[in-house]
């Protein structure tokens, strides 16, 4: 036996290019198991089952074509909860970006995940997009972790010459960027729609931020501004400001009017969306503190995707921006 075991659970994109990086790293560090297991949601592609095609030609050809993993990953399939199959003592680390609702408001990702498993939970979160690190280019990256100890583990699993790990105790902070950053990427999204230029977006993404930063303010214990400018913060917002599926889908949602749901299916080949559903999640926690109308990007956002307002009310929103008052 070497040390940790490493398992990926989820095989997406993103999922396939962190199982790249972390089989990559077990396979020539004596702290880790050598094997790599991801577990996968089976699914059928061409005919032969994705389980079956990475496990012998060592590539996800639906969520990363193009790129092999290394020959330790093998992957096996999710079909009970993993409730009961995890020790204790085991370490996660949430790459989700989201959150969700509970009885005080805010509920983070990695806080359901540590209560249904038992385990102490990390996250990780920057300008990650998935095919550019699977690809090698290089980037930088955030992971949340409130145990010293377990970060550097977690760096060392992590970080390669291309892929660059700074550790932060804020892990709150850290998650809550991940989650926020696809609804300004949204709004960025509909901007490019409409045919704004690059003023806009940077208006769109200083805004955002600043909504960013307020609602850590509200619903994080102590958030750290300085956490704001890892590639958590800043750094993942830009990009996905840019290059992220949100931006993409939202930009075609205004030039032609379909569904946000259609849209999903014609441009994303199975992946889905998180700022959209995000906005709504975000709306109904601001309404149970009666403060939607100190975030008025966040809320434009989820009025248009799902109340039918006007795409034009993004720039309204900006016109009327309280950072403008």
């Amino acid at each position: 036996m070497g040390g940790k075991k490493v398992c990926v659970v989820g095989s997406g994109n993103w999922g396939s290019a962190i199982a790249k990086i972390a089989g990559s790293n077990a396979g020539r560090l004596s702290t880790f198991e050598k094997e790599v297991k991801m577990w996968v949601l089976q699914e059928e592609v061409g005919g032969r089952q994705l389980t079956d095609i990475i496990n012998t030609e060592h590539e996800n050809v639906k969520y990363l074509p193009g790129h092999k993993l290394p020959p330790n990953v093998f992957i096996g399939q999710v079909c009970d909860q993993l409730k009961g199959h995890v020790k204790k003592d085991a370490v996660g680390v949430s790459l989700i970006k989201g959150v969700d609702e509970g009885p005080d408001g805010l509920r983070l990702i990695s806080d359901i995940i540590q209560e249904k498993l038992g385990i102490e939970m990390s996250v990780l979160m920057g300008a990650n997009i998935a095919n550019e690190v699977a690809e090698e280019k290089f980037c930088e990256t955030t992971i949340g972790c409130k145990n010293a100890q377990h970060g550097q583990m977690l760096k060392e699993l992590m970080q390669t010459p291309n892929f660059r790990v700074t550790v932060v105790q804020d892990s709150d902070t850290v998650e809550i960027c991940g989650a926020l950053k696809n609804v300004v990427a949204v709004g960025a999204g509909f901007c490019d729609g409409l045919g704004y230029g690059d003023n806009t977006k940077a208006a769109v993404i200083r805004l955002g931020l600043m909504e960013m930063i307020g609602f850590a303010k509200l619903f994080c214990k102590g958030p750290t501004t300085s956490t704001f400018l890892q590639s958590c913060g800043i750094a993942d917002l830009i990009t996905t400001c840019y290059g992220g599926r949100n931006r993409k889908v939202a930009e075609a949602f205004a030039k032609t009017g379909k569904s946000i749901e259609q849209l999903e299916k014609e441009l994303l080949s199975g992946q889905k969306l998180q700022g959209p559903q995000t906005s709504a999640e975000l709306h109904r926690i601001l309404k149970s503190k009666n403060v939607v109308e100190k975030f008025p990007l966040f809320t434009a956002v989820y009025q248009i995707c799902y109340e039918g307002k006007p795409v034009t009310d993004v720039i309204k929103c900006l016109q009327n921006h309280p950072e403008h008052m």
